[in-house]
């Protein structure tokens, strides 16, 4: 059976407070007591972790907080980033069911409805060699939280678009399934991951500021390389690794 055919959720393991939820799944795996499929909910971490060595920062039981543990092989390390794809259209799928298609994936892998973050995935790979043994697949969607310190208006929880509020372990079980639904196609439709993190992807054909180094400049995204790099146009194209520039909205 496909390692990717494994019941994302199963099992679920909810806690009331870590640290971080990707520490907890890393030390499973660590420990030899990984599942793959295993679901990692927190109430509450206290040293939350977003792409770059950022702080996540979440409510207490107001949001989605949760890793899962993947095996991924037989898909190799150099197709990381569509590992990274599919989740993010997991995601997606998730939030744009209750939030509408104003959804959207920004590059490399944050949730956005029209210009404000609605969450983010952060993914970490256990190696042993060239063995791609483990995923540890960290999301944290906003769901219930309405105030965003420090942040004004560059956040937005579902219960801020619709109004209402929502059960966020009934919600993190519904992610789960989407998550399963995507994975399966990994081995078989990587082109399906691929056309549809395009077809939701933030800004695609529009013109953004950009930031790499020193340098600010306007460009239009073009696209993603199945390799992860923003592909933009701006009188010659240009590619750009995850990390290597930011954006300026």
């Amino acid at each position: 059976m496909s390692p990717y055919h494994h019941e994302i959720g199963t099992p679920f393991i909810e806690l009331q407070q870590v640290d971080s939820t990707n520490n907890y799944a890393t030390a499973l795996a660590h420990a030899g007591m990984a599942q793959a499929g295993t679901v990692v909910f927190a109430h509450e971490q206290t040293k939350g972790k977003g792409q770059r060595n950022k702080t996540w920062k979440s409510g207490k039981s107001a949001n989605i907080l949760m890793s899962t543990i993947i095996q991924p092989r037989p898909l190799p390390l150099s197709q990381a980033f569509l590992l990274s794809m599919a989740t993010a259209n997991a995601v997606q799928r998730f939030f744009s069911t209750y939030a509408g298609s104003e959804t959207k994936v920004k590059w490399p892998n944050d949730l956005y409805w029209r210009d404000r973050k609605a969450g983010g995935i952060l993914i970490e790979n256990i190696i042993s060699g060239s063995e791609w043994n483990y995923a540890i697949v960290g999301m944290g969607i906003n769901i219930n939280q309405v105030t965003f310190p420090g942040l004004k208006t560059k956040a937005v929880s579902l219960r801020q678009i619709t109004g209402k509020e929502y059960n966020v372990i009934e919600l993190a079980h519904e992610l789960s399934r989407h998550l399963h639904q995507v994975y399966s196609l990994l081995e078989t439709y990587p082109h399906v991951i691929r056309d549809e993190y395009h077809q939701n992807l933030y800004k695609l054909n529009e013109t953004v500021r950009l930031k790499k180094d020193t340098r600010v400049f306007d460009t239009t995204i073009k696209g993603v390389t199945p390799m992860g790099d923003l592909i933009t146009y701006h009188t010659v194209e240009e590619r750009f690794a995850v990390g290597e520039v930011e954006w300026l909205i």
